[in-house]
Formats: C-alpha cells, sequence, structure tokens
C-alpha cells in the first residue's frame, strides 16, 4: 500500500516508492528501493524533500499513531490545486504548424547565443547582455504568436545539450508566465534573461559532475547545490544585470516553506521572480531526459508538481498551468473512447479539453487513422480518462505526431 509521509517519518527497513520533489532535491538517481542503509537515510533527512512514498507492502510501515496521505488524498489535493486554474484568456494568434518552423530557427539561435555566453562565464569574461535584449525579444514574440510552439520544441533537448538547451527552455517558460501574469513589457523581458541566466553558475561545476549517469557523491550533490551562489557571484559586479535577474539566477530553487536554497527563504521573503523561476525550472527539468533518467511526460509532469506541497507559490503555479495545460502540448492522453492520443494546443474553452490527435486503439493495441479532434466539440461523446506513460506503450517519437518533426527513424515503435 502506497503512503506519502514526511522525511522526519522514514526509517530503515521501509521502502521508498518515490521522492516527492525534482532530481535536484536528493542525490539519488533511482527513485525505488529498499532502505538499509543509515548514509541513504542520513542523506535523506538532509536533502531539501519534506515528503516522500513508500511502499508498506514492500517494506516497513509507518506507527499506527503517526499519520500518512493515501493516494485517494494527495490525489484530491492535486485535483482541487489543478482544476481552481481557469482557462488563460491568451491564445496562439497563428497556427501550430506555423510557428513551428520559426521557432525551430528561434531555439538554434538561443542554444548558440547561450553556449558562448556560458563559455565565456567559465573562462571569466563578463557577459555582453546587450546581444542577449534581441534574443529575448525574438523568443517573446515567438511565444505571443503560439505559446506551445518554442516551449515544446525546446523540451525535445537531447541529455547532452540539456545544460544549453534547458536555459532556452527557461527562458521562453519565465516569457509565457509573465504575459500571463501580465507583467510590464520590461519586466516581462527581464524574466527572459534571468531564464535564460538562471543556470550560468552551473559553468563552475565540472562536467562530469553535471552529465554523471549513476548516483551523485555527497560532496557532488553539495557542489551542484552551490551554483545558484557561484550564477550570482558571476554576474553580481556585471552593471548591465539588473536586480531581477540577479535574483532569479540566485534564489530559483528557494521553496514556499522554507526547504529550498540557498537561504532557505520563505513565503513573502522570496520574490515574485525567483517564485516563476522555481516552477518553471523545475518543469523543464523534470520533463527533459538526462544522462540518468527519461524525462516524465508533459502532463505527468505537472500532476506531480500540484502534488508536491509547499514547494511552489499556489497562484504562480495556477498561472504557469494557465500558460502550458493541464495536459501541456505532446501529452500522451487516453480517451474514454479507448483510443490514445498526443495533445497538439489547448482548447479556447477548458484546460481540460484540448486539442488532441488520435492515432492507436488502447484495446486492440494497433495504430489507427489519425485525426485532429478539439475535445471542447466532443462533449458527451469523448473525453480525457488518463495520463499515459509513453514508455508503457514503446512510443518513441511522438514529436512527429503533434510537430510535424522527421524523426529519425520511421516508426514509433523503432
Amino acid at each position: 500500500m502506497l503512503k506519502k509521509i514526511e522525511v522526519s517519518q522514514l526509517q530503515l527497513g521501509m521502502y521508498i516508492h518515490e521522492f516527492s520533489g525534482s532530481w535536484m532535491d536528493h542525490p539519488f538517481w533511482k527513485g525505488r528501493f529498499l532502505l538499509t542503509r543509515i548514509e541513504d537515510l542520513r542523506a535523506i533527512r538532509n536533502s531539501n524533500l519534506r515528503e516522500l512514498w513508500i511502499d508498506a507492502g514492500k517494506g516497513d510501515d509507518v506507527a499506527i499513531s503517526e499519520s500518512s496521505k493515501t493516494p485517494a488524498q494527495v490525489a484530491e489535493q492535486a485535483d482541487a490545486l489543478l482544476i481552481s486554474a481557469q482557462q488563460s484568456k491568451r491564445a496562439g494568434k497563428v497556427e501550430l504548424n506555423d510557428e513551428i518552423t520559426r521557432a525551430l530557427k528561434t531555439c538554434a539561435k538561443s542554444k548558440a547565443a547561450v553556449v558562448e555566453m556560458f563559455t565565456d562565464a567559465r573562462m571569466g569574461k563578463a557577459i555582453a547582455v546587450e546581444q542577449v535584449s534581441a534574443l529575448i525579444d525574438e523568443i517573446a514574440e515567438s511565444v505571443q504568436r503560439h505559446p506551445s510552439a518554442l516551449i515544446s520544441l525546446a523540451r525535445l533537448k537531447t541529455a547532452d545539450e540539456y545544460t544549453y538547451m534547458h536555459s532556452v527552455a527557461v527562458s521562453a517558460l519565465m516569457i509565457a508566465l509573465a504575459q500571463e501574469l501580465e507583467l510590464p513589457a520590461q519586466l516581462t523581458k527581464e524574466a527572459g534573461i534571468g531564464g535564460l541566466m538562471h543556470d550560468i553558475g552551473k559553468m563552475a561545476i565540472a562536467d562530469s559532475i553535471l552529465n554523471k549517469p549513476g548516483r551523485l557523491t555527497e560532496e557532488e550533490f553539495n557542489r551542484v547545490r552551490g551554483h545558484p551562489a557561484a550564477g550570482h557571484q558571476m554576474l553580481l559586479h556585471n552593471p548591465q544585470i539588473s536586480p531581477q535577474v540577479l535574483d532569479i539566477c540566485l534564489s530559483h530553487h528557494e521553496k514556499i516553506d522554507g526547504s529550498g536554497y540557498p537561504s532557505g527563504s520563505s513565503g513573502d521573503a522570496i520574490s515574485l521572480f525567483a517564485r516563476m523561476g522555481a516552477v518553471c525550472d523545475v518543469y523543464d527539468a523534470i520533463t527533459s531526459d538526462r544522462p540518468y533518467k527519461k524525462g516524465w511526460d508533459p502532463a505527468e509532469s505537472i500532476r506531480k508538481m500540484a502534488e508536491w506541497q509547499g514547494h511552489f507559490d499556489a497562484a504562480i503555479f495556477q498561472a504557469f498551468v494557465k500558460c502550458v495545460g493541464i495536459y501541456p502540448c505532446g501529452a500522451l492522453v487516453r480517451l474514454e473512447s479507448g483510443r490514445l492520443a498526443v495533445v497538439m494546443e489547448q482548447s479556447a474553452k477548458s484546460l481540460l479539453t484540448p486539442v488532441v490527435k488520435v492515432f492507436f486503439s488502447a484495446r486492440s493495441k494497433v495504430p489507427i487513422g489519425q485525426e485532429i479532434i478539439d475535445l471542447s466539440k466532443v462533449a458527451g461523446r469523448d473525453k480525457i480518462i488518463s495520463r499515459e506513460d509513453p514508455a508503457n506503450w514503446n512510443f518513441k517519437h511522438l514529436e512527429t505526431l503533434w510537430s510535424g518533426l522527421q524523426a529519425s527513424k520511421k516508426s514509433l515503435f523503432d
């Protein structure tokens, strides 16, 4: 039986089913194991995790007198948070496919700029912010034309280019979130610049640590956790860097409940921009492939983030959900009709009824004719009943369905 408990309740002999947090919250590369080592227990208790799932059927249970949450209770809380996010009033000005081509060029240009910028930082050179300004304008224009195009494309980064494309993705997400919050144009631009530079402190960390395929040692984990302060120091004396950008860089790993780092700030002590950065950074991190793990499906990621009580500002998170959707572009879903579909874009009516492309029968387990359906127009006849993990179906190139991009291999199953 699965139970969600506080880290303080964890004991040797318990079976850890899942950590309630992103990979930056703990040094473990695997999420399911029987806890038998005192060193592991100590590492978990010293991490930034507040809660985790245990499987009482595979290991020891919590004491009867201790509190825990059932999956149903956690689901109810997450559902309430997601459903309370009303539909965004911002709609794309062009079709997704029309923006994909332009967004691809913007992604390539952005990656090249970040590589150059981060290389300069690693060599101790000053960052030329004026060269970034026009790029941020281009990203903002793409997001304004269609929010899903560039954001979804940036998510397709390979593990090898993660450090650079993660910055591009977070920049686009920050801009989309700032627009959703109706921030002034200049502050929206600062949010984009901050997203682009938020992880620049990782240039002070060896690639062998950043790309390590296995568990980090305690020393390595602490070095990774030092990147916000390192990045802040790199940018501190640059007169072209605004206070907002510095704050995003330093504080994007802070949490509302005070369990974040580097300062352990909580609540209103964390600035608006840092709270925005926390959501955008985590979402792109957990949906991206890393050397040691496969990225989570976008819809599953949104759901997990909604379950992490105390991590994010609730109002900021709900605004973020309006940007990407409860079922973001590229998510795999099962319909009540028994068909599998990939989400194409959000509906103008409800976050629960996106536009999808059906392509596979979950019942007969065979491909079917592809068809685009606006679920808001078939109410009562079909609807989403669950999120699905592409790995469970051996789908490997879902992006070809929503983006029109040609995969390196012809089949979804190759």
